[in-house]
């Protein structure tokens, strides 16, 4: 584009060929009007009298022009055909140009176009936004704002100045979801607050949010006011396991609660708006190396989990970095790089990796280009060189889902070998080869090693018996020892539900409901027992733990698929019973488990009362259980918080079921002072049963091969030592950091 100077005699090549006839007569008074126009604060319209007027689009050509020629005091506009969405700098404009609208019928209202309307001809130079035909920057707004009452500056650019490929998402408007009565909510890019009284288990803190950049995903963010976040500033750089377990949970339970209420419409990235903008999060100073409160073989469902607790920063790029100093310089490296296992050469070996570079992708036009040595790249290259240690994570497919990924935590490698080769497109691709640190735990060859047992390619190793349940399940369940020579345990019956004696037969009347119960139809009585919501997202998952939730049961007219139909569907997972190493017979699953996702239910003989006093397989919910917080805040969805549904049991009457002769899976559970399991009431309507089913779900997500563990509770009738704590009557050997001691 050609530019020009203004000077006391006049210019050269105005592009617009309207300042040969304009510009030397009212050159000057277009200057002494804007002037005034600064000087008094007025409004463009009411300084330039209207034979100066038609100079408008001259000026906002004459200031872009001298902005693209880098004259001081001016910013710089990249091509307007090309530009970085995401460098949009919210930055105080030089000046502000107040419009003058029009009043009753005198004219149409005020709009974004040039004052000339749109060129007559092709030719001249192309108008460029907010006058011209391209889209504005996508700043992940709501389109459902009322008109604004005064003009939007126009924005300034200038160009990237990359120290730090750290997370960040971008503000925007949310509408209230949930409950009818809604809480106030103010918008902004990032904000800290706190004022109101937080939640069981929260810790104190303030919130805190960055803005978002060109490889995130679409989180809008919404702040709350007066929330508190629970976790101080020192916690939000630098976090431990209970944080990173609490940011997750409360992560997952807002997901839920908002796919629920929005039928699963972007929960996810909804649910990370809300937390990232109120400061629920930890591990935000980015660091090479391990990281506070993750351990290898840690799972993840969605990048954006891994942001939240500082494992990778980034919700798109496989790389991450941070910037070091070098004298006076700084150098790139590499914190972490998602392996997503979809690039040419990515290698499938649980202890190496070969890894494709980024960039260089196919543009709008089809065309792929060479990759070139910047960014994420060049931050491999100089830890290739330095040696430092770079996390990894794998990414496959998740078994529950036609789309979903799954993330596995695979621990710290280093970076061995770094080459160039054609990729498939001709061009140029980086390719690096990693290595991983000898001494930590398994994770992702945990995963392929199960992969090749479910597809029989290759054979589980010391199996005693392929299936314990001899088809009573729909999915088989393993019976394994690794550990000696035992052959399986005690003799048992095994049975998929409850066994009654004729005393706790009932005639119960279920819902009218035909096909499915539908969310909201306050017409199904079951749907209004549970508060007007189905208690499953997807008739798989417990959105929120109740005093008692209640299933559609045998008498209920809708099909066997009905959404409300979850424990008597039976397992959802491959199982395996194994014996441990001096705990027993324990459970574990093949199968990755997502926090919320049913298990399996406490099958076994009900009791009226305790027959034998030394019945080591005896559920009984009378029991003290350490308490805690699992439910979303009605804060962070825009509910009433004396909405929010207690967590509390609300039972009748205690419940006593053996699983010593009659059982399923659930018997072999161990006990554990830090579960990754918890127990729910279930009521199954119209099924002629007068007492509730014990159901239980995931706490957290629970990797592969990882033993699923509840807690036991302690009897009241055990005796309590220095006034504090309860008691059990057996030594707990869960060896968890918070054992009790006892429990039963």
């Amino acid at each position: 584009m050609d530019s020009f100077r203004i000077t006391p005699q006049g210019h050269s090549k105005c592009p617009r060929g309207i300042c040969s006839k304009r510009c030397d007569n009212y050159l000057d008074s277009f200057k002494i009007g804007l002037s005034d126009a600064i000087n008094a604060n007025l409004s463009l319209v009411d300084a330039i009298n209207p034979t100066v007027g038609p100079l408008i689009p001259f000026f906002f050509y004459f200031n872009r022009s001298l902005a693209m020629e880098g004259v001081p005091g001016m910013n710089h506009v990249p091509n307007p055909n090309y530009y970085d969405k995401s460098i949009v700098l919210d930055v105080k404009p030089l000046r502000s140009l107040k419009p003058v609208f029009p009043n009753g019928n005198q004219g149409p209202p005020f709009v974004g176009c040039p004052p000339f309307g749109p060129p007559s001809s092709p030719s001249g130079p192309s108008p460029f936004y907010p006058f011209g035909s391209q889209q504005p920057p996508d700043l992940n707004q709501t389109q459902d704002t009322p008109p604004p009452t005064f003009v939007t500056p126009l924005q300034s650019y200038r160009s990237p100045t990359v120290v730090s490929n750290g997370p960040s998402s971008s503000s925007g408007t949310k509408k209230g979801v949930g409950r009818p009565k809604r809480n106030a909510v103010s918008i902004a890019p990032s904000s800290s607050s706190s004022g109101t009284k937080r939640g069981a288990g929260r810790p104190k803190g303030t919130g805190n949010a960055k803005k978002k950049d060109k490889t995130s995903l679409d989180v809008v963010q919404v702040v709350k006011k007066h929330f508190d976040s629970g976790i101080s500033a020192p916690e939000r750089e630098d976090g431990n396991s209970d944080l990173v377990s609490s940011v997750l949970m409360r992560f997952d339970a807002v997901r839920r609660r908002l796919s629920q209420v929005e039928h699963g419409k972007a929960g996810t990235s909804k649910a990370a708006g809300v937390l990232m903008s109120n400061g629920v999060r930890t591990n935000m100073k980015k660091r090479v190396g391990t990281v506070p409160g993750i351990e290898v073989g840690d799972i993840f469902f969605s990048r954006i989990e891994m942001c939240l607790v500082g494992l990778h920063m980034q919700t798109m790029a496989g790389i991450d970095y941070i910037t070091s100093k070098v004298g006076a310089d700084e150098e790139p490296l590499a914190t972490s790089i998602v392996s997503s296992g979809r690039y040419d050469g990515e290698a499938q070996d649980p202890e190496s990796l070969i890894y494709s570079g980024q960039g260089g992708n196919a543009d709008k036009s089809g065309q792929a280009s060479d990759q070139k040595l910047e960014r994420g790249n060049l931050a491999l290259e100089k830890s290739l060189r330095k040696g430092n240690g770079v996390r990894v994570i794998r990414g496959e497919e998740d078994p529950a889902s036609k789309t979903g990924k799954i993330y596995i935590y695979d621990g710290v490698y280093t970076i061995s070998e770094s080459w160039v080769e054609k990729g498939k497109s001709g061009c140029n691709t980086f390719k690096y080869k990693l290595v991983r640190v000898p001494n930590q735990p398994p994770a992702f060859g945990v995963w392929k090693a199960v992969h090749k047992w479910k597809e029989g390619l290759t054979p589980r190793a010391n199996l005693i018996l392929p299936d314990i349940t001899s088809g009573v399940e729909s999915k088989p369940v393993s019976l394994v020892n690794d550990v000696d020579d035992e052959k399986g345990p005690s003799y048992f019956t095994y049975i998929s539900t409850l066994k009654h004696s004729k005393q706790t037969q009932t005639n119960t009347i279920g819902c009218s409901c035909h096909g499915s119960c539908a969310p909201g139809n306050l017409d199904c009585s079951c749907v209004r027992k549970n508060g007007g919501d189905l208690p499953y997202l997807n008739g798989v998952m417990l959105v929120s733990r109740r005093p008692m939730v209640y299933e559609c049961g045998t008498t209920c007219p809708c099909h066997a698929s009905c959404k409300n139909k979850v424990i008597q569907t039976g397992l959802k997972f491959r199982m395996e019973v194994f014996k441990t190493d001096h705990r027993g017979w324990g459970l574990r699953s093949w199968d990755p488990i997502r926090a919320g996702s049913f298990i399996c239910e406490y099958a076994g003989e009900v009791l009226l009362r305790m027959e034998q006093e030394d019945d080591e397989f005896v559920f009984d919910t009378s029991r003290v259980y350490n308490s805690f917080k699992w439910n979303y805040e009605p804060a962070l969805v825009d509910e009433d918080p004396s909405d929010e549904v207690p967590e509390e049991f609300n039972l009748p009457s205690p419940v006593l079921i053996s699983a010593k002769s009659f059982g399923n899976v659930a018997r072999f559970m161990n006990h554990s002072c830090s579960p990754n399991v918890m127990w729910q009431p279930v009521f199954v309507e119209g099924s002629g049963e007068s007492v509730v089913h014990i159901a239980f779900f995931a706490i957290r997500h629970i990797p592969p091969m990882a033993e699923l563990t509840y807690d036991y509770g302690v009897s009241l009738a055990s005796e309590a030592r220095d006034g504090s704590l309860l008691h059990g009557k057996r030594k707990c050997l869960c060896g968890s950091v918070k054992c009790r001691g006892s429990f039963g």
